[in-house]
């Protein structure tokens, strides 16, 4: 049992938008990185968990807290970073983030200095005449400056100028060190790479792969490109049983993508041949994601295939 648990969530708003029996946890201490691009079902999933949104069947719990029947104690213990922040008029900053205090009942746990000077944030400016990227920050010190163990960060650093950005992912490492719980979702695939232990897919509001992080970057390095000296080694390998992504006899070249496990028996095929070239192409998070999100066909992450 996950510190955050979604379990067949579903909410269909009508013409293809919602979300579909979506599931997955996310433990104690991990961050799990919630990817897809805008309109996927990602913002109506933490809604859902914030207590905002009433699903139509299945259910939600935060650190054993029903999202729905529990929203209040949900509010006061967990960290919450919206996608859009909206925030009232006639307040400046440091107005706004005495109310909040007030709300959360920071005490001791009060953070709000420490985080107001890493993200350069003037509290004094009106908030109506922030910018964006002000009315982030704002948002960032309100949502950690209690200290909470859990985190839900709904495409945090959308309006963050880069610098901003760069000191929003050392921040989040730095959390992470703490053992802090977050649930993380974006559409920008360095700050996933960066900063997720695991990786849920999803896609028009279903949750197509969640896989481990880790496995991911390892495996996808394993497609090569071989050129093979004559079409009688070309023949040579193609008859050895390795399956190819592609080939060409006419050029004598194949594309391989090898699991883990037929690493051997791939060498072996190749000490039989005389080769011209052999690359090895690094595939990135981003070009997995696409691959992924575009075609219906399986692919091999870590030596497993997922549909």
């Amino acid at each position: 049992m996950g510190m955050i648990n979604v379990n067949k969530l579903t909410k269909d708003y009508g013409h293809g938008r919602g979300i579909y029996d979506v599931t997955f946890e996310v433990g104690k201490g991990e961050t799990l990185g919630f990817l897809g691009p805008n309109g996927a079902g990602k913002s109506t999933t933490i809604r859902h968990l914030m207590g905002f949104s009433k699903p139509q069947s299945g259910n939600a719990d935060i650190n054993g807290m029903d999202c729905r029947k529990m929203h209040s104690e949900i509010l006061r213990n967990v960290g919450y970073l919206p996608g859009e922040v909206a925030m009232p008029d006639g307040l400046n900053g440091q107005q706004f983030i005495r109310m909040m205090k007030e709300m959360r009942c920071c005490g001791k746990n009060d953070r709000s200095a420490e985080l107001m000077e890493r993200f350069q944030l003037d509290p004094c400016a009106d908030i109506k005449r922030m910018s964006i990227g002000e009315k982030r920050k704002l948002a960032v010190v309100t949502a950690f400056m209690s200290d909470p163990e859990i985190l839900l960060l709904d495409e945090p650093t959308s309006g963050l100028d880069p610098l901003m950005q760069e000191v929003f992912i050392d921040f989040i490492r730095d959390e992470k060190s703490k053992g802090k719980t977050i649930l993380l979702s974006s559409h920008i695939f360095s700050e996933v790479e960066a900063l997720c232990d695991r990786i849920a897919i999803i896609k028009d509001g279903k949750l197509i792969s969640t896989v481990d992080a880790a496995e991911v970057k390892h495996g996808l390095k394993n497609e090569f490109t071989v050129a093979f000296r004559t079409a009688s080694d070309f023949d040579r390998f193609m008859a050895s049983g390795i399956a190819t992504e592609w080939s060409d006899r006419r050029s004598g070249k194949c594309t391989v993508c090898v699991p883990d496990e037929d690493t051997n028996s791939f060498l072996k095929a190749l000490s039989g041949c005389r080769i011209k070239s052999l690359d090895e192409h690094s595939v990135s998070l981003e070009e997995y994601f696409m691959h992924f999100y575009k075609s219906s066909k399986k692919f091999a992450v870590g030596g497993v295939s997922y549909a």
